[in-house]
């Protein structure tokens, strides 16, 4: 077993890069916080709590400096450290310029079937221009008339049209999926049946925004717990609008991406500049949480697609390494992993 870490010069390292590297005060605070509580107690007694689990009763110990101290103590170096340290010094540009590499493709786009602006054939074209190697087609389901949501024997039709495409466009890959309504109670506004025939599913919520926090979150981990779902889309909801915003929805965003990260979720990144969707504290936090992330264009008109590059930008900045992103996989370990919810 490694010798323990020094938690102590950790968390102080910590709290300094995140300084250097403008990041809001109270972040900085908490692992300073969590530092001088363990200098007053000493390396024994820090010792002790550790092993006993009583850690957490220490005022300036929360969840994410808890996971760090118990990392030190094991002689790991904290995954929090470790991320920050890979970022240290690297310009936005360049670190986002990585990450827009390491994709392979996006898991969120709208065809003129639902609420599109262009074909299927002028989405994957547009899509291998970008150096995408393959595009998963999402249109609504059939709650969301406004969108035109798709029914089943217009999404079976997609289908055939994607399998023909295929043919023509391989080595790209076109592949099956929705973006299905998230309902009031967590279900999918699908049948199961036929999202098991569907290579990626997203799940999203576009009503009933402003229920309360804890139905809410029931909500979401129950679409979390679907075996069937593979991305939570635009997790908060809100939109950053010229006339009129719409706030996020609340949630205890600790246990939702707990869930997330519990199912082997991934949280997406949605890039439309109007949603920019979770906000960045939100998304520090999934990735303090171990989740998965998917970096999503949510494209409706074929130039949207190069919007990625927004993604990559605020995960970036929220400390997501290629490690997480389930859209820098290959087609064939994606599908894989998809599979594997079922």
């Amino acid at each position: 077993m490694p010798d323990a870490r020094d938690p102590v010069a950790d968390l102080k390292r910590i709290a300094f890069l995140l300084e250097a590297m403008q990041e809001p005060g109270y972040r900085v605070r908490a692992f300073r916080s969590a530092a001088t509580a363990l200098t007053a107690l000493g390396p024994d007694e820090v010792a002790e709590r550790a092993a006993s689990g009583s850690l957490r009763e220490l005022a300036g110990v929360g969840e994410v400096t808890e996971r760090t101290i118990l990392e030190s103590l094991r002689g790991e170096e904290p995954v929090y450290l470790r991320r920050l340290e890979s970022t240290e010094g690297t310009p936005l540009a360049e670190g986002a310029a990585a990450l827009r590499a390491a994709l392979k493709g996006d898991l969120h786009a709208h065809t003129e079937a639902s609420d599109g602006h262009f074909t299927i054939r002028e989405m994957a074209e547009a899509a291998i221009e970008l150096g995408h190697e393959y595009l998963v087609i999402t249109d609504h389901s059939p709650r969301l008339t406004i969108a035109n949501g798709l029914s089943t024997e217009r999404l079976m039709a997609e289908l055939d049209e994607i399998d023909r495409l295929n043919a023509e466009l391989a080595p790209f890959r076109l592949l099956s999926g929705i973006e299905v309504d998230i309902n009031e109670d967590g279900s999918l506004d699908q049948s199961p049946e036929v999202l098991e025939r569907l290579d990626v599913v997203v799940g999203s919520m576009h009503s009933a925004l402003r229920m309360p926090s804890a139905p809410m979150t029931r909500r979401m981990v129950t679409a979390l717990a679907n075996p069937h779902l593979d991305v939570l889309g635009h997790c908060t909801g809100r939109m950053k609008r010229k006339r009129r915003d719409r706030p996020e929805s609340t949630f205890d965003a600790d246990i939702v991406f707990a869930a997330a990260a519990r199912f082997d979720k991934a949280i997406e990144i949605n890039c439309l500049p109007d949603r920019l969707d979770p906000p960045k504290r939100l998304l520090r936090l999934a990735v303090e949480s171990g989740c998965r992330v998917s970096i999503d264009s949510d494209a409706h008109y074929i130039g949207q697609l190069a919007w990625v590059r927004v993604g990559c930008e605020r995960a970036f900045l929220c400390g997501v390494t290629r490690e997480i992103i389930v859209n820098a996989m290959p087609a064939d370990e994606l599908l894989t992993w998809t599979a594997s919810h079922a």
